[in-house]
């Protein structure tokens, strides 16, 4: 089941055209509130995605699922949640909504092309990640034949397993490299009430040693919002 999953998730591949959200869509879908001011009364979009673009720090000091839970993004990062799908996240400030066939949101750098955030969901009957195997099992099917094109040349660099208000999330880090450059990438994966949910980001391995905290800031966020 995992190795049909849609090969959207890894936005940061060739295969996958991003598109510049409209933004007509972007004004109905978003909310954003400054440090100094605050906008309401925006239609929420199909997501309802919340974004506080240019809040204090006033969560820099707490984990990032729970500066997020507590409404405190840390300084240098944008808020997502959607309550129709159920999930919410943070991920750096500055980038764009981009539309990615197959994906449920992807927001990426418009200056650094490999550098990007994407969100898939996939229908499942599994109640729970681990009913798909372990995690190393999980980490290598949707490394090698989920998140990156044919061809390219991967590795599984590390796991980790996270329990959240009692759902267990897969955390892996991976590398895909091809003939033009290695893109360094990290995802976190769970499921839920007939939904598998894939959260995956990435940069050009030239630059992960700069974005690698900022990325596992996003991975580390991810969560669902009831369970």
């Amino acid at each position: 089941m995992l190795a049909k999953m849609h090969s959207a998730t890894a936005c940061g591949s060739q295969r996958a055209a991003a598109r510049p959200v409209p933004k007509s869509r972007i004004s109905r879908s978003a909310v954003r509130v400054s440090a100094s001011a605050e906008r309401s009364g925006v239609e929420a979009s199909r997501r309802q995605v919340l974004q506080l673009a240019a809040v204090p720090a006033l969560g820099s000091v707490l984990a990032p699922s729970a500066a997020l839970a507590a409404g405190k993004p840390p300084r240098g990062f944008n808020p997502v949640q959607d309550l129709n799908d159920n999930y919410q996240f943070l991920y750096p400030f500055g980038w764009q909504e981009v539309s990615v066939d197959g994906a449920d949101v992807v927001y990426k750098d418009v200056v650094e092309p490999l550098e990007s955030v994407s969100v898939t969901l996939t229908p499942t009957e599994k109640a729970d990640v681990r009913d798909f195997g372990g995690i190393k099992e999980v980490a290598e099917t949707l490394a090698k034949e989920v998140l990156t094109a044919p061809g390219q040349e991967v590795e599984v660099v590390s796991t980790n397993e996270r329990e959240t208000k009692g759902k267990m999330y897969y955390e892996f880090e991976f590398t895909a490299k091809t003939p033009r450059y290695t893109r360094h990438s990290v995802a976190v994966v769970t499921a839920n009430k007939g939904t598998f949910y894939t959260l995956s980001t990435g940069s050009n391995e030239r630059r992960w040693g700069k974005m690698k905290e900022k990325l596992n800031t996003t991975v580390r966020s991810f969560s669902l919002i009831n369970v």
